[in-house]
């Protein structure tokens, strides 16, 4: 019973996951805490683990919570059904890409959709400071992280002010770890 609950709830999250696994954070919340596999404290950190290791955040959070509930055929099988429909879908897009690009009304949901997912994305990441205190804590602002914030995003907006292209991001990991290091690890 539990490996189809782990496949229809990855593959809800797969199916609806729309501006890539920022955008479908909350989708997978919603599925995990709706079946009880992770609470929402355990979950923000698989989805700080997940960021830092090799491969998408949507496959490696499947991946761990089927291996938590099911083992090996729960990790298998979370991860097959999260990837299944963009794998599904990646088939039909190459099949149909010349006729279908070239759609006005698909070239218009496209752009319709891209502002959607930075609202989404932004939304996310002002709930997870909001719900785990990274700002504001028993009513105090908490100054270190917000000056860490603020450090990170002038140095990412004013490489893109030099450089034309920006910094790169796996630059600007290292740079917000060296910082992380420096501010809470000393």
């Amino acid at each position: 019973m539990i490996l189809l609950e782990l496949f229809i709830g990855f593959l809800k999250a797969g199916c609806f996951a729309f501006g890539g696994a920022y955008g479908a954070i909350p989708l997978i919340r919603d599925v995990v805490l709706s079946y009880g596999w992770l609470d929402d404290e355990m979950l923000t950190y698989m989805i700080a683990v997940s960021e830092s290791t090799p491969g998408p955040i949507m496959v490696n959070l499947a991946t761990y919570v089927g291996s938590s509930q099911a083992g090996l055929a729960g990790s298998v099988i979370a991860t097959l059904a999260v990837v299944l429909p963009s794998f599904l879908l990646i088939l039909l897009v190459t099949v149909l890409l010349k006729t279908v690009l070239k759609n006005p009304y698909v070239q218009a949901a496209l752009r319709g959709l891209k502002p959607c997912m930075i609202g989404i994305i932004l939304a996310t990441g002002v709930y997870m400071i909001l719900r785990n205190g990274i700002i504001v804590q028993n009513s105090t602002l908490l100054i270190r992280p917000l000056i860490l914030t603020f450090v990170l995003g002038a140095v990412y907006f004013g490489s893109r002010k030099i450089k034309i292209v920006g910094i790169s991001p796996i630059l600007l990991i290292c740079i917000s770890a060296a910082a992380g290091i420096a501010v809470y690890g000393l």
